[in-house]
């Protein structure tokens, strides 16, 4: 199953749709305008809340929480390292590898893919896509992918305001 999710570029506040193949809205993502820490609501098209990712701020490295049906289902960490970015994600046992720097990785269970992402550059705001094996593992491979581009938005931001 393929699905899109686009930043919008204009917005107060994160929002994302994320589609299908055919261009039509599935799920949406939101965030809160005013929070400490990053805090992202994935709803399917009725507006019932699928997944909740959370920030921990007590933390030296980034880390998110999911969570589904009030229930925390995985803990994703960003791990000290000097060259390439390394995420470990606890809960269902999923590893992630490729280039996190031009988003192009993959998430994957005992080396079977759970789902595949890729960047597309030449779009207005960001645009991935998600190619997701397992549609019963589709909300919480969104949220982990929700997580680890937090992770990256932040970096990112911080490298732009040291640089100014």
């Amino acid at each position: 199953m393929h699905l899109y999710m686009k930043q919008k570029v204009f917005s107060w506040k994160d929002k994302f749709s994320i589609m299908n193949s055919y261009g039509e809205d599935k799920y949406y993502v939101e965030g809160k305008l005013i929070s400490l820490g990053k805090k992202l609501r994935i709803y399917d098209t009725a507006g019932n809340e699928l997944a909740f990712v959370n920030q921990k701020l007590i933390s030296l490295m980034p880390k998110f929480s999911v969570e589904m049906n009030g229930e925390e289902v995985a803990v994703i960490k960003k791990k000290f390292t000097l060259f390439k970015p390394k995420y470990f994600i606890e809960g269902p046992g999923w590893e992630v590898q490729g280039d996190f720097l031009a988003h192009d990785y993959t998430i994957t269970e005992k080396g079977r893919i759970i789902v595949a992402i890729h960047k597309k550059w030449m779009a207005w705001g960001d645009t991935f896509e998600l190619d997701i094996e397992d549609e019963s593992r589709e909300v919480l491979a969104m949220a982990v992918v929700l997580a680890i581009d937090a992770v990256m938005d932040s970096q990112q931001n911080s490298a732009v305001s040291v640089g100014d």
